[in-house]
């Protein structure tokens, strides 16, 4: 485990409520049934502003999401950088984890072999891990994925507000509507242009 050694100063519940979803703060790097002594760097899940009394939610940059009692003295507390402050072990990244969905054209076990040792070549047998793997047949078709806001308006433009976001139907088990907006699913239409030429 890599730590970093970093100057902050704790904070209290009425400093962490003028703070924002941008504001980078470190808290209690302790993860599901492994306590640890140092803290990670994160955000918080919504404004300060909105804090109505209990405990703060936080994200580490890790994924854990933490809820914190500032001012309770037996909990490590929401921290900032701060030169003037009092020194802290910052747990550091080793790296990416990265959740992929890979499409193979006419994939079979050949060709999943070869792109998984590829991978193994270009990052490290040591690296790269197959942690859960699920193979789904890809249909020969397409769709037009949109997005429309929710409440549709009275003059029915509602189409000026879509938004395009893909055309292949299994990259959408891993999507989720913006807030506000849904989704639209259609028959690919093939943009055909009839302008004339001379």
């Amino acid at each position: 485990m890599h730590t970093e050694k970093v100057t902050a100063r704790r904070l209290t519940a009425e400093e962490i409520s003028e703070l924002g979803l941008q504001d980078g703060i470190f808290v209690s790097a302790g993860m599901e049934g492994l306590p640890l002594d140092c803290y990670a760097p994160a955000f918080l899940t919504e404004p300060g502003k909105n804090f109505e009394g209990g405990s703060f939610a936080a994200r580490t940059v890790f994924g854990e999401e933490v809820h914190v009692l500032p001012d309770n003295a037996e909990e490590g507390g929401i921290w900032i950088a701060d030169t003037a402050g009092e020194e802290i072990e910052v747990i550091q990244s080793a790296g990416v984890l990265l959740n992929l969905a890979l499409f193979v054209p006419n994939g079979n076990t050949e060709a999943l072999g070869a792109l998984y040792s590829a991978a193994r070549d270009a990052f490290g047998a040591g690296v790269v891990q197959r942690w859960s793997e699920e193979v789904v047949a890809v249909p020969d078709v397409k769709i037009d994925l949109y997005e429309e806001p929710v409440r549709g308006r009275k003059n029915n433009s509602q189409n000026r507000d879509r938004r395009a976001l893909d055309i292949y139907p299994t990259r959408v088990r891993f999507l989720e509507p913006s807030e506000g907006w849904k989704f639209i699913v259609e028959p690919h239409k093939e943009i055909v242009d009839d302008t004339p030429t001379i």
